[in-house]
């Protein structure tokens, strides 16, 4: 398991007033409006004459300004830097938070093994263009040897220069600080994502989490599969009897809330690998589950984020963790199990276990008495058919469910509000338990996972369920600050709830 110190944490983000010496790279933005290509520059940075003429020469080599597009030109007589790199941010009145920082993960992805830049995208949002840089900038190779052939551009993008004229060096540093911080940990949800089963198991995934809880003052409680099986863990433990490796739970506290403050409950999907147990997936494609526990990475990073910068809310993640394998202890289709707190459930296909392992750690999460409880997880398959790749569905209790998922929206993690059907409800009935664990058809397969686990959440807590499988780990091509692999979605949105719960109550 990668420790922080192997990682490259991302490119040291600095804060200037002015443009400084020895800069190799210029990162500007381009955007189109009704009178044509207009370029983001600051006068801080070059006088009239020149950023006149940087946009003669982005005009003249064809620029058009769309989004993401990127345009190098060498540096005009005037600027002291040895290329200016332009990245389109679209349309002029399309421009937000998001915008930029798609725009400068771009940037930062084109300029691996660049030894400094400076950029503008600063003066427009100085956290969303940090965090668009950090995240563009993430790479992840632990497991690369010194046999592998470098790339044209290898190596990590080394300094960035924020130019941020005209603001007070206070609030700019506290805004730098919060906005690197929020970077760190969706990169440490990535890094869990991004490190192999044969590496991050449920044993190993547990001592992490709590190496990097106890660094920043959590508390942490790890139940073993012993402890498990004997405290009634149902789930968790049938789910897991099948692997060698064997389950856990891990509990993460922060305690920094108020007399009155709300409290909050995360739970998460911690599968390190998921085989689909004796209902076995296709082979094709199968190497994808490595990232079935990016629920349990978007949680830990929560927390240890809240912890960070000192929230003033006690925060409780409760992340069970197993792996999903066939073998002869394991759990079979047709198998009863009674999860933690005493509902039965017939397992029909061993496959939906993600709902069984999330249905005993909300059951625990509950018994602190939250006010509120997020679960994340990569759950259904039925997600991405529904939504697509990047678009998580949020599902709960209607209020909060609604809240959850319009901030998750201004944070540009574009979780999509759905409804939990009471006619699919009653497809979970079982002839056997109180409940199955799936339905007899394939429609509403995500609001179906989404129904099992209310049946769970106490009575009284504002509930959200947020489902991943398809925003979480991108197979695709690298896009704004997304590459290949773990992304870190909902961490971010999480946190901005966490934040607006301690801001609104």
């Amino acid at each position: 398991m990668p420790s922080s110190a192997s990682r490259t944490l991302g490119p040291d983000l600095v804060l200037a007033g002015r443009l400084g010496k020895n800069v190799d790279v210029l990162v500007v933005a381009l955007s189109t409006s009704e009178d044509g290509l207009e370029l983001v520059i600051t006068d801080d940075i070059s006088d009239d004459a020149v950023s006149s003429g940087l946009l003669d020469a982005f005009e003249t080599v064809g620029a058009t300004g769309k989004a993401d597009e990127l345009t190098r030109i060498p540096a005009p007589a005037g600027l002291a830097v040895g290329s200016v790199l332009a990245v389109g941010l679209g349309k002029s009145a399309d421009i937000d938070d998001e915008r930029i920082r798609r725009s400068a993960g771009t940037a930062a992805r084109a300029l691996a093994g660049t030894t400094t830049v400076a950029t503008t995208l600063s003066s427009l949002d100085l956290g969303a263009a940090a965090e668009g840089f950090f995240l563009g900038a993430y790479s992840f190779t632990e497991f690369k040897s010194s046999l592998s052939a470098p790339g044209p551009d290898a190596g990590p993008l080394g300094r960035v220069e924020l130019l941020v004229p005209n603001v007070r060096a206070r609030e700019a540093k506290a805004e730098l600080a919060r906005s690197i911080a929020i970077a760190e940990s969706v990169a440490i949800a990535r890094d869990f994502v991004n490190t192999p089963p044969s590496h991050l198991y449920p044993e190993a995934f547990a001592a992490r989490a709590k190496e990097l809880g106890t660094d920043v003052g959590l508390k942490v409680e790890i139940l073993d599969d012993k402890a498990l099986e004997k405290g009634g863990y149902g789930g968790i433990h049938g789910v897991g009897k099948g692997s060698s490796r064997l389950p856990r739970l891990v509990r993460l506290t922060h305690a920094g809330g108020k007399r009155k403050s709300k409290k909050v409950a995360l739970v998460g999907k911690g599968i390190t690998f998921d085989t689909g147990g004796i209902s076995i997936k296709p082979a094709a494609g199968m190497e994808n589950m490595t990232s079935d526990m990016a629920g349990a990475a978007a949680v830990i990073a929560t927390v240890i984020l809240a912890a960070k910068v000192g929230l003033e809310l006690d925060v409780v993640a409760t992340v069970p963790m197993a792996e999903n394998m066939p073998s002869g202890t394991a759990q079979r289709p047709g198998d009863v199990l009674t999860q933690y707190g005493g509902i039965t459930v017939e397992v029909i296909n061993t496959d939906a276990e993600g709902r069984l392992v999330l249905a005993d750690a909300i059951v625990r999460a509950c018994e602190d008495d939250p006010d509120y409880l997020i679960d994340t997880a990569t759950l259904t398959g039925a997600q991405v058919v529904a939504l697509g790749n990047r678009t998580p569905g949020v599902m709960g209790t209607d209020e909060f469910r609604d809240r959850v998922a319009e901030i998750s929206q201004a944070v540009g993690e574009d979780g999509w509000a759905m409804p939990l059907p009471k006619e699919i409800r009653r497809e979970l009935d079982s002839k056997v338990a109180d409940l199955a664990n799936v339905t007899n058809n394939r429609a509403g397969g995500m609001l179906a996972a989404a129904l099992f686990l209310k049946e769970f959440v106490a009575e009284g807590v504002e509930w959200a369920h947020i489902d991943v499988a398809g925003p979480a780990y991108n197979t695709g091509g690298p896009f704004g600050y997304v590459g290949k692999g773990g992304t870190g979605v909902p961490v971010r949105t999480m946190f901005a709830v966490l934040e607006d719960i301690v801001e609104n109550g």
